[in-house]
């Protein structure tokens, strides 16, 4: 009852005739943060994101729309799903396709907010448009790098790279796959990220905002300061299960070439160097988030902030033979989100399917700004209000093969999978990208709300007949086979 007296009071407070105290939104973004990286066994030290958690509502069944940056965030920053957006890859800016699509910031932009961005929000194209110019109220900042120059910078000598040095990891772009060297955060690009968005957060506190914070981390390279390197040891991530699901199409794999090229499998000592930088990463993002938080905190406006903290998408870190996204599977397409309201001061957590393409509308509604007509997206509110409530059935995710299939000879897809997550299971369809009929499904039979059981592939089960032809109707209510 308190939560939604505390709600209706806000949605009052920024409708109201002659309200003159609108909500601000600080939204947070990671780059390949996947939910649970402690699914592992290992303790994941966060100990920011769990302050966040404790004043928060957490939400431990949203889905990005595809798993890979660029389409993630188009669609999320658009409401609109990839194949509203007819777009895949990462090659493609979203103003291509659809020129006067109005984003999220935009949105905000053009109901009298001061939008800023810090950091990678839009997803940073190598093409002529960089970002998103007219979303912002001022230059974004950071925005536009690439992950593998992010080289430190520090004055005088560089301190050496303390890893173990294992052979056979290769480069990521022009820095190492791993490094590990005492410097301070702001060597490299998330300890930059964080300083602006302070400096910002002080210069717009008293204007209605709209502030994005995007960093980079903690997607590889894996090569946060040496601190966060000695927060964990490396013999906690010497052993996983990387085996394939059985009876699993070749379609839900890849050749993981983000992490490990065209080489071969990782040994146990690189795969745990990895691991232990992965882990390092998402530590040294989360002080960075800290300081952000803090900064809201002193600012003097944070009764009256909403904050959103998400990533683009989930990772792999070896299960299913796996490295990085790309694929359908849980690890990739569950992703971390948390919503805190203005005023909110007690934590909650519900286990309602959410989509990242129902922020946008959400966000709206919370600020009392008007929505628009096209969205694909589902407001959350109901479930800030009541997290036992629902909003929606599923969630639905879609990735093609090849995974980049842009970088392929032929430049389109051989096929898409469809995927839809219900209380019963992950039910996942391969189809013809001509064609459109399906080559090759899957189904995982869920274990509980928190995981779907991704070791079996029981599509021909007759013992979840019923669940299939459930979630079979219910992915093509939303991606109907058609051919191209």
């Amino acid at each position: 009852m308190r939560r939604v007296l505390l709600l209706a009071a806000l949605l009052f407070a920024v409708t109201a005739p002659g309200a003159d105290k609108r909500v601000n939104v600080l939204l947070i973004m990671a780059d390949d943060l996947r939910l649970e990286p402690g699914l592992l066994g290992i303790r994941t030290l966060t100990p920011n994101l769990t302050r966040l958690s404790w004043r928060a509502t957490s939400f431990s069944a949203a889905h990005c729309q595809q798993a890979v940056c660029n389409p993630s965030r188009s669609s999320l920053l658009t409401g609109l799903r990839p194949d509203s957006l007819g777009l895949w890859n990462n090659s493609v800016h979203f103003r291509q396709l659809k020129p006067d699509a109005v984003t999220l910031p935009h949105r905000f932009r053009l109901a009298g907010y001061e939008t800023r961005c810090t950091g990678k929000i839009f997803h940073n194209w190598h093409t002529a448009e960089k970002g998103d110019a007219r979303a912002w109220s001022a230059p974004e900042f950071l925005h536009y790098a690439n992950h593998g120059d992010d080289a430190p910078m520090v004055k005088g000598e560089l301190p050496p790279n303390l890893v173990t040095g294992v052979p056979g990891l290769r480069k990521y772009g022009q820095v190492p796959m791993t490094e590990c060297r005492d410097v301070p955060d702001e060597a490299y690009y998330d300890g930059r990220v964080a300083a602006e968005a302070v400096r910002t957060l002080e210069e717009i506190k008293d204007r209605p905002f709209f502030l994005a914070v995007g960093f980079w981390k903690p997607h590889a390279p894996f090569n946060a300061p040496a601190k966060y390197w000695s927060l964990y040891r490396r013999e906690q991530f010497m052993d996983y299960d990387g085996r394939r699901p059985v009876d699993a199409p070749e379609q839900a794999f890849h050749e993981s070439t983000e992490i490990l090229g065209k080489g071969r499998a990782p040994t146990a000592e690189e795969a745990a160097e990895m691991r232990h930088g992965y882990f390092a990463n998402i530590s040294y993002l989360d002080a960075q988030v800290g300081k952000v938080l803090d900064a809201l905190d002193r600012s003097g406006v944070a009764e009256r902030t909403a904050v959103v903290f998400v990533s683009d998408h989930g990772y792999h870190l070896g299960e299913r033979s796996l490295w990085g996204k790309t694929s359908n599977f849980e690890f990739d397409t569950r992703v971390p989100l948390k919503i805190s309201l203005p005023g909110q001061t007690r934590g909650a957590a519900t286990g309602s399917f959410a989509e990242l393409i129902d922020l946008y509308p959400t966000l709206l509604e919370i600020c009392g700004i008007p929505r628009p007509e096209r969205l694909d997206g589902t407001s959350l509110v109901p479930l800030l209000r009541d997290p036992a409530a629902t909003v929606k059935q599923a969630a639905f995710t879609q990735h093609p093969r090849p995974a980049y299939y842009d970088r392929s000879p032929g430049g389109k897809p051989t096929t898409m999978g469809y995927t839809v997550r219900t209380d019963k299971g992950r039910y996942t369809e391969w189809r013809d990208w001509t064609t459109g009929k399906p080559v090759a499904r899957e189904f995982y039979a869920a274990t509980s709300s928190v995981l779907s059981d991704e070791t079996v592939n029981r599509v021909d089960d007759p013992a979840h007949a019923v669940a299939v032809a459930d979630a079979e109707r219910m992915l093509l209510s939303v991606h109907p086979r058609r051919g191209r």
